[in-house]
């Protein structure tokens, strides 16, 4: 009998920090505890500390020269630009290395607590970082800690892995890394690379070889909305991670969808967050016996936002309810550690589209939606 949900943290991996100015805050995550403490989620689960990973665990998902070139930008704080760690997105930082290794250390531990039997879900809310490559730094990501958890997986016998991705921004660094690997199956739903980094994932993709079928992407439009995002959701994830039949699902729950996040277009609310940790727990008690391994991600509204859709999933995880307004004591402590003065809701106001606007996204989603499955479902032996 598996124990409570493993979250995965520990103070350090707050050393994750590009700098104040940078709008990945670490703030964000501390936050994000604070609120699953105050509001009773933590009582449900048990806190696991970040795993030591080794030059091997990263070296399954990462060149050795890469790695090299990390640890040299994060001691002499030269920029590495032919690996992408420079001036913008991902700069130099002191300890690069290592706080990029601990977060890999996270999503290992919570990986590990799945495979040992400890517990059947685990959340590492500081991991995430899917845009990193093999060989270079992307995104604001240094390391890809789905990536390796999921290459530590493998190594441990585990035969089959699903990885949905419900970020904003296309799960480019995972589906590249696994792009030749038939045991894992990478879904990313995402606003199309038309309009946002990182430009790619779209829905006509699905792999080559003897991976041919386990690349998915559906990329939506600008201003989809909590009700066409679940649609399309619903039209394409559930059945392509069933047909898969993964022995552990892999999720990446990033809330830069969030239709007030500042570095894309979505439309979502909160309340879009609760139904998807609905869909996916469902999905991963149908299909992978319950082992469902979540991740956080992107989110830049890290005090208005992030907490409360992370402890959305969270609730999921552990069978609670939020309470409708957040509690005082949270609100007095984020505003006293970080400054943070917060309107006490939990849910959000629904967002609604204009007509003749909602009829556009309606039928871009549509389009997208027939590609997807026209190309995927049949290599699944589904209909399409």
């Amino acid at each position: 009998m598996a124990g409570p949900v493993a979250v995965v943290w520990d103070e350090a991996l707050a050393a994750y920090d590009f700098g104040p100015e940078h709008p990945l805050r670490p703030a964000r995550v501390q936050l994000t505890m604070a609120l699953a403490r105050h509001c009773g989620l933590l009582d449900r689960a048990r806190l696991v500390e970040p795993v030591e990973v080794s030059g091997t665990d990263l070296a399954r998902a990462h060149d050795l020269d890469y790695l090299a070139a990390v640890k040299a930008a994060g001691s002499d704080g030269r920029p590495a630009l032919l690996h992408g760690i420079g001036p913008g997105d991902t700069p130099p930082f002191a300890g690069m290395h290592e706080a990029s290794a601990r977060v890999c250390g996270a999503t290992v531990a919570a990986a590990e607590a799945i495979r040992s039997g400890g517990s059947l879900h685990a959340f590492s809310p500081a991991g995430g970082l899917h845009h990193a490559m093999r060989d270079r730094a992307s995104g604001f990501c240094v390391y890809n800690d789905p990536a390796v958890a999921i290459a530590w997986l493998l190594e441990q016998g585990v035969e089959r892995i699903g990885y949905v991705d419900v970020d904003v921004h296309h799960g480019d660094g995972v589906e590249a890394i696994f792009a030749d690997e038939p045991r894992v199956l990478t879904v990313s739903v995402h606003e199309s690379g038309r309009y946002l980094f990182p430009g790619t994932g779209f829905a006509h993709e699905v792999g080559e070889g003897a991976a041919r079928g386990t690349i998915a992407n559906l990329p939506l439009p600008p201003s989809t909305t909590d009700d066409l995002y679940l649609a399309a959701f619903d039209a394409v994830v559930p059945a392509l991670v069933r047909a898969f039949e993964p022995e552990v699902l892999v999720t990446q729950l990033g809330c830069d969808t969030h239709y007030t996040d500042p570095l894309a277009h979505l439309g979502l609310t909160v309340n879009a967050y609760r139904q998807l940790a609905t869909r996916l727990h469902d999905l991963a008690h149908t299909v992978a016996g319950g082992r469902w391994l979540a991740t956080g991600g992107g989110g830049y509204q890290w005090a208005t936002v992030v907490p409360r859709a992370w402890c959305g999933y969270l609730a999921e995880m552990v069978g609670a309810e939020l309470p409708e307004r957040l509690p005082e004591s949270y609100l007095g402590e984020a505003a006293e550690r970080f400054g943070a003065r917060l309107d006490p809701k939990m849910a959000d106001e629904v967002v609604a589209l204009r007509s003749e606007h909602r009829t556009r996204v309606e039928a871009a989603i549509g389009r997208t939606i027939e590609v997807a499955r026209q190309n995927l479902f049949p290599l699944h032996g589904l209909t399409a």
